[in-house]
């Protein structure tokens, strides 16, 4: 199984949620979007672990079986398509998590998320995770 990591599943990951680890160690590939490590780069700079919480996502992303996914003329289709689509609906979502849902899509990867809003978008898989 291809799964994306959401920021928060990501987060949950690395505080050692059961759940999420097991996702993880089941996955044949584990993406990341680059909106995803935005976010968690954003995260950091408003703690007081940046340093660690950067070597933490950098090690991550080093391994094997990590790709990080660059934004590009697909997933800009697809967040469009989205976009659209929720408009319709009138379902509104935090437009970085459009951007992630739009990756999810474009990598055929179930998204791995907490966020329930996840569930008004058409055409992705989509893997709700506890954060408790």
């Amino acid at each position: 199984m291809r799964i994306l990591l959401d920021s928060n599943a990501y987060s949950e990951f690395m505080r050692g949620n059961h759940g999420v680890r097991a996702l993880v160690a089941d996955a044949e590939d584990v993406l990341l979007s680059a909106v995803v490590v935005g976010e968690q780069l954003f995260g950091f700079m408003q703690g007081r672990r940046f340093e660690q919480n950067l070597a933490e996502l950098r090690s991550f992303l080093a391994r094997p079986y990590v790709t990080f996914v660059p934004v590009g003329p697909v997933t800009a289709d697809r967040y469009a398509r989205i976009m659209a689509s929720l408009k319709a609906k009138g379902r509104p979502i935090p437009t970085n998590d459009v951007w992630i849902a739009a990756h999810a899509m474009e990598t055929g990867a179930d998204l791995v998320s907490a966020d329930r809003h996840f569930e008004h978008v058409d055409g992705i898989a989509w893997v709700r995770v506890s954060t408790e």
